[in-house]
């Protein structure tokens, strides 16, 4: 079994780094298998796709919720659904800290600033709210602006389109099979939906997921695959971060080296794609963040994320500066 497992890099360093062409969903799950003392070998190759097929430039983003808590929703990882009893208030951002957010951003180095809004989709008085803030970002502060509002209609896809903004996140979260166990207030066919309106809407995809919800490696190799089925421009990779009055509140913070794997693993079944760290990597990987930099990552969220602290942007900053990895200019994605 050791060699079978031993081979599947040998096997991936020919098809990924040589070729371009990603893992399937078998050679994913023997990578998200092999042992400890291989781990090493498969952040390194890893790396090496990500520096053969994207390039040495790191993406800086930062996030900020429009749209705080009493989401209707159920998802068993998330403190804003208004079903759990958990801490967070329903809580609105006017446009001027919205625009000061922004520009705070951009002073870090961040090319991309995305306004996320905890719902299952935007009524008439949020999109207002974004076409407000996002204008008001444009006339402030050269910067890049993404959302994160949920389920979409084909006319709030338009809208969006039209204002300018360039990218759409929609995480599909888990893979399929495993997602009426994480959500079953909404589908992951709808959440599908959204993301195939945006692609032809002509903005950038953005769709990631969670890992550390309980799903089994089988699992995380199909959803590895199913996100490379799908052609994103960018995946971020987050980690549960077990939050008090959710479902999975309980659940352990996955293991350093399996979130590392899985890192690579994703690298390998994306090897172009804009892969990103986001939240719960403090907790999950501590000082291994940059063996997690040196094993596939091209991009960081910096600062802190919707309901949960984040590392400084000073810190991420000066890992990238230790290892050598320059920041994506804005110019370079306009």
């Amino acid at each position: 079994m050791t060699e079978l497992l031993m081979d599947v890099l040998d096997i991936a360093r020919e098809q990924v780094l040589e070729r371009g062409v990603e893992l399937t969903e078998e050679q994913a799950l023997q990578c998200l298998q092999l042992p400890d003392d291989r781990l090493p070998d498969l952040l390194q190759l890893a790396h090496d796709v990500r520096m053969r097929w994207c390039g040495p430039e790191v993406e800086v983003e930062g996030i900020v919720s429009l749209k705080t808590g009493g989401c209707p929703e159920d998802c068993h990882f998330c403190s804003q659904s208004g079903l759990f009893p958990s801490p967070v208030r329903a809580a609105w951002l006017d446009i001027p800290s919205l625009v000061k957010a922004a520009v705070e951003t951009r002073a870090t180095g961040a090319t991309e600033f995305c306004i996320v809004a905890a719902v299952r989709g935007p009524d008439d008085r949020l999109m207002e709210q974004v076409k407000k803030g996002v204008a008001a970002i444009r006339e402030a502060v050269d910067i890049q602006v993404a959302c994160s509002l949920g389920m979409l209609t084909q006319e709030q896809v338009d809208e969006l389109a039209a204002i300018g903004v360039h990218r759409y996140n929609h995480n599909l979260d888990t893979a399929r099979s495993h997602f009426p166990q994480v959500v079953t207030t909404h589908t992951w066919e709808e959440r599908f939906d959204t993301l195939r309106m945006v692609r032809e809407a002509g903005m950038e995809v953005c769709c990631g997921g969670i890992l550390g919800m309980g799903e089994t490696l089988e699992q995380r190799a199909e959803f590895a695959t199913q996100l490379a089925a799908l052609r994103p421009d960018e995946v971020p990779l987050n980690f549960l971060n077990p939050r008090p009055g959710t479902p999975f509140g309980d659940l352990p913070v996955l293991a350093a080296n399996d979130a590392l794997r899985a890192i690579a693993t994703f690298r390998l079944a994306l090897p172009r794609t804009i892969l990103r760290f986001a939240g719960g990597r403090e907790i999950t990987l501590g000082d291994l963040a940059k063996d997690g930099m040196l094993g596939g990552i091209n991009a960081v969220i910096v600062g802190n994320y919707l309901t949960t602290l984040g590392r400084p942007a000073t810190e991420d900053l000066d890992m990238l500066t230790d290892l050598k990895m320059p920041l994506k200019g804005l110019s370079a994605s306009l």
